[in-house]
């Protein structure tokens, strides 16, 4: 730097000795020192143009690291939507799959269960065995699936004995799948209580009595019938196992891929022990969902009526059933609030305890206990 004729210092110029500046001698040292590399000044602003250039992007220019996310987003997005796809084609193959399957069951108990001209699954039709108007009737009622035929033994044992029965076919039951899948417990309530009181009309003494889940509509029937004379509930259906619970509570969500569904594991124990008879059974052996929600339904609102029975009641329960815990057999007979019941435990029977080995035990205590109540009495047995 020189020092000017004023005293004052004045910043060196790139302009060479005889050469004359054609701008104020301060402003073309500022441009100049920017411009020419000859000096340190020069030197550093074009070191700190480039740190700027580089560390301070330019107006509309993209940062390395925003790139990067914006691509990863991208791909995130189009990930998430491959995978979505995926799910959406794995959910329907399994749902085909599911659906197949359940028909498959379905199509197998149609084939099983050859219908008659009558519509009704041949040997599955209605019993009705008669005696004098005069002669006491008993109404029986049949399990959830199934047919009268489970109950034929216990009517032709009751009609030598003096009575008067009748077996019912329910509805939804006996026919068809199809049919089964627009089960209603209303209407086998409904039905049930309307043969009751054709039987009453007929005849002065009417027994009543139910095997599994014609146990339960029995109870709700004799809760609000106090004048019914004796009660029969046989391995009566009042509780249900807890996966079977929320399966009929889930029906709605699970029944369109899975209309049909086996009512016991193959591998699992059978409700019939006596092979020849469970060779011989007429049930559909599948459940719809309709016809599971209707179940628990039934047995929702019997488990809930035993308090309001007055008639006496036997009730008749095997050790051995593959359906009811004893302690849920137990549980349910004390519920009920018949000031005269008797709880009996058979052994060597499944669940459907009127074709199973023993059957003849369950028979006659049935057949004792309404023989007793033709006459009023008050007690309270286990045995």
């Amino acid at each position: 730097m020189s020092a000017g004729r004023s005293g004052t210092f004045a910043p060196r110029s790139c302009v060479s000795p005889g050469q004359v500046s054609r701008r104020p001698s301060c402003r073309p040292a500022v441009i100049d020192s920017r411009l020419c590399p000859c000096t340190p000044v020069a030197r550093l602003a074009d070191v700190s143009s480039s740190a700027a250039h580089r560390d301070v992007p330019q107006f509309g220019a993209v940062p390395a690291t925003s790139h990067f996310v914006a691509c990863l987003a991208a791909v995130s997005r189009k990930m998430l939507v491959l995978l979505t796809c995926l799910v959406l084609v794995v959910a329907c193959g399994v749902t085909v799959v599911a659906y197949r399957s359940a028909a498959r069951v379905g199509r197998d108990a149609i084939d099983r269960l050859p219908l008659g001209s009558d519509g009704i699954i041949i040997g599955a039709q209605p019993i009705e065995l008669r005696r004098n108007a005069d002669d006491p009737a008993v109404l029986l009622l049949h399990g959830g699936g199934d047919t009268p035929q489970t109950l034929r033994y216990l009517a032709a044992f009751l009609h030598e004995r003096g009575y008067n029965v009748r077996v019912p076919l329910l509805p939804g039951h006996g026919r068809t799948v199809h049919d089964f899948a627009r089960a209603n417990a209303d209407e086998w309530l409904a039905a049930a209580s309307a043969q009751l009181r054709d039987l009453e009309e007929r005849h002065q003494w009417v027994g009543l009595a139910g095997l599994s889940m014609g146990g339960a509509l029995a109870a709700q029937i004799a809760a609000v019938t106090p004048t019914l004379p004796a009660l029969g509930l046989l391995a009566p259906y009042l509780a249900m196992p807890r996966a079977v619970v929320v399966a009929a509570t889930l029906a709605p969500l699970w029944g369109v891929a899975v209309p049909y569904v086996r009512a016991l594991d193959p591998n699992g124990p059978r409700s019939i022990y006596d092979p020849q008879e469970a060779a011989r059974n007429l049930a559909y052996g599948v459940f719809t969902p309709a016809a599971l929600r209707a179940l628990r339904l039934t047995v929702t609102r019997a488990f809930a009526a035993l308090p309001e029975i007055a008639s006496p009641t036997l009730m008749i329960q095997s050790r051995e059933d593959n359906r009811i815990r004893p302690a849920d057999g137990e549980r349910a007979f004390d519920r009920i609030g018949a000031r005269e019941k008797q709880l009996v435990w058979v052994e060597g029977a499944g669940h459907v305890i009127t074709v199973d080995y023993g059957r003849e035990r369950t028979f006659e205590l049935l057949t004792s206990w309404f023989d007793a109540h033709r006459t009023p009495a008050s007690r309270t047995r286990r045995a």
